[in-house]
């Protein structure tokens, strides 16, 4: 029995398989750690969440932007964005099933045993590991909500606040940490957010550095799998920190690594691109 986790997906499912083929993957006594993106973008959005739903037994999953973006155009299709390969998933007949089991999906999750969480964006510095988890179990019953899940989908979109307060109500709240645990890359020591910068680490904007590098960030103590970040190209080197998006979608590659022994795989992404 071994656990894995795999970088961003974004539905690119041949990279996956190749990934899983090479491991030699059995659902039935393996377990996959997924770092959201799910679909979106790639080729094969429908196949790769039809895919991940027949494997959901063997899986721990937490929701990127972009499976949140599913399904808020799956509650308004006027979100729908150009570049979006999200129509087919929405008009798929089994659309219901999918959906509603993506919706029960973490925002984060922590494996006490490893010491380890697991991440879609990262996790602000001013947040110990407890903090965050509550504060992602808010947006995860508001999701689960069938009465404020329209509510939360319409009003999740927005880079304000940039910065967390303990008084922030309502969708505005949870906004803000939505924002942090699915799109967050760069912060101020305070965890003040900006959301445009996407490059690399050299791109940071003045007063800003990588949320994982800030010296009194609180969860220093814990192993942080996390994807989202592909200018990073999978390269960290903070200790603790494993950067897992290696630019699959963009024509780059995928990756797998096995959770306890820290090995990696790689499968090539140029047909996908």
């Amino acid at each position: 029995m071994a656990t894995y986790a795999v970088g961003d997906l974004q539905g690119c499912l041949k990279p996956l398989q190749c990934l899983l083929e090479r491991v030699a993957f059995d659902p039935a006594q393996d377990k996959l750690w997924l770092v959201g993106d799910l679909v979106n973008r790639g080729p094969e959005s429908l196949a790769t969440l039809r895919f991940i739903y027949s494997i959901r037994s063997a899986l721990t999953c937490v929701l990127g932007n972009h499976d949140l973006h599913l399904l808020a155009v799956a509650h308004n299709t006027e979100r729908l964005k150009k570049g979006d390969t999200l129509r087919e998933v929405i008009d798929a007949p089994d659309a219901a099933d999918l959906l509603e089991w993506l919706r029960q999906q973490k925002l984060l999750h922590y494996d006490e045993a490893r010491n380890t969480a697991l991440v879609h964006a990262g996790i602000p510095p001013q947040w110990n590991i407890s903090k965050a988890l509550k504060r992602a179990a808010e947006v995860e019953e508001a999701l689960r909500d069938d009465v404020r899940l329209p509510l939360f989908l319409d009003g999740m979109y927005g880079n304000e606040p940039a910065k967390w307060d303990g008084d922030l109500q309502g969708v505005t709240r949870l906004r803000v940490i939505t924002n942090c645990f699915t799109r967050m890359r760069f912060c101020k020591a305070d965890g003040t957010l900006d959301l445009k910068s996407k490059e690399g680490i050299g791109s940071a904007p003045i007063g800003y550095a990588p949320w994982f590098s800030h010296k009194e960030r609180k969860t220093r103590e814990q192993r942080i799998i996390f994807g989202h970040w592909a200018a990073l190209e999978g390269q960290c080197q903070e200790p603790g920190i494993v950067a897992l998006d290696t630019g699959c979608v963009w024509g780059a590659r995928m990756t797998l690594m096995n959770i306890d022994s820290g090995e990696k795989y790689s499968c090539d992404c140029k047909e996908q691109a």
